[in-house]
């Protein structure tokens, strides 16, 4: 009787007594913590989702209908500076007095649509442009920039159907349709219509 009494002291003994149980509000704070990961967890997967999608439709969108363009060289200041990033646009149908980016010989250069298609162009010595006979206005132009340039074509110069007849703005280096190196821009050449400046930030601006 004795032997067995001692063992049912040993099983009890063994027995979790009140005392031993964690309290309900130390329970209650583990299960909010792991709630709590649980939503962190939750939460970091969506937004990391949100974010890649986001980045990809960026990306989709820059590449197809918004391409951001970097400027180089000096041929359309004072207008564009070497380091401008700009916004370009398609465009179906483009005017006098577009800024439009096109490829030529694997670069892309950025210069200002003077005529279209059919239309008839002439620069005389000191670098007035006509256009049909009148004379355009170029408030774009610094002053004094007017310039024959590097100019080899036959003038008075009729524009080809779908083609545009293309100037920088820095007429005294810019090398565009006034030479045949260049010549006139295609549909098939055109990168866009640019339209917006978003760097440098204090020159945030529409592209006039």
């Amino acid at each position: 009787m004795r032997k067995e009494s001692q063992e049912s002291e040993k099983i009890n003994s063994m027995k979790p007594t009140l005392a031993d149980l964690p309290k309900a509000e130390i329970m209650a704070k583990e299960l909010a913590k792991i709630k709590y990961r649980q939503r962190y967890r939750r939460t970091l997967k969506s937004t990391i989702f949100t974010l890649i999608t986001v980045a990809a439709v960026a990306v989709l969108i820059a590449t197809l209908w918004l391409p951001v363009l970097q400027i180089y060289g000096s041929s359309m200041t004072p207008t564009l500076k070497s380091g401008d990033m700009v916004v370009s646009v398609n465009a179906k149908k483009l005017k006098q007095g577009d800024v439009i980016a096109f490829y030529y010989n694997n670069k892309v250069l950025v210069k200002r649509v003077i005529a279209t298609s059919g239309q008839w162009v002439n620069i005389d010595k000191k670098g007035n442009v006509s256009v049909d006979g009148k004379k355009i206005k170029e408030p774009y132009l610094s002053k004094g920039e007017k310039a024959y340039g590097e100019t080899n074509i036959k003038l008075p110069y009729q524009v080809p159907d779908g083609k545009v007849f293309v100037m920088g703005d820095h007429r005294s280096v810019s090398i565009d349709s006034r030479n045949t190196a260049v010549g006139t821009v295609g549909d098939e050449q055109l990168v866009g219509k640019l339209t917006f400046r978003i760097w440098p930030l204090n020159r945030v601006s529409w592209v006039h």
